[in-house]
């Protein structure tokens, strides 16, 4: 396993950009410089990220998420 996260990434097993393996490591996200903790999914090279909204789901039980535009770098947490 190499240490380059995919330029999109996602934590819904459903979705083509779920990857379990790279999920099964720390993974840390800050947006626009701040560490967040709440995103169901990135993308680098198109600058966004899906954040949960609350403990809200749809009907599938699938998090209610919001997209939003920004600076996103992806890392992996040591320790």
């Amino acid at each position: 396993m190499t240490d380059t996260l995919p330029d999109r990434l996602s934590v819904d097993p459903d979705s083509p950009f779920h990857d379990a393996e790279v999920l099964a490591r720390d993974i840390g996200v800050r947006f626009k410089g701040e560490e967040k903790t709440n995103v169901e999914e990135y993308c680098v090279s198109e600058g966004w990220v899906r954040l949960a909204v609350g403990k809200r789901v749809d009907r599938r039980g699938k998090a209610l998420t919001v997209k939003l535009q920004g600076t996103v770098e992806p890392y992996f947490k040591q320790g």
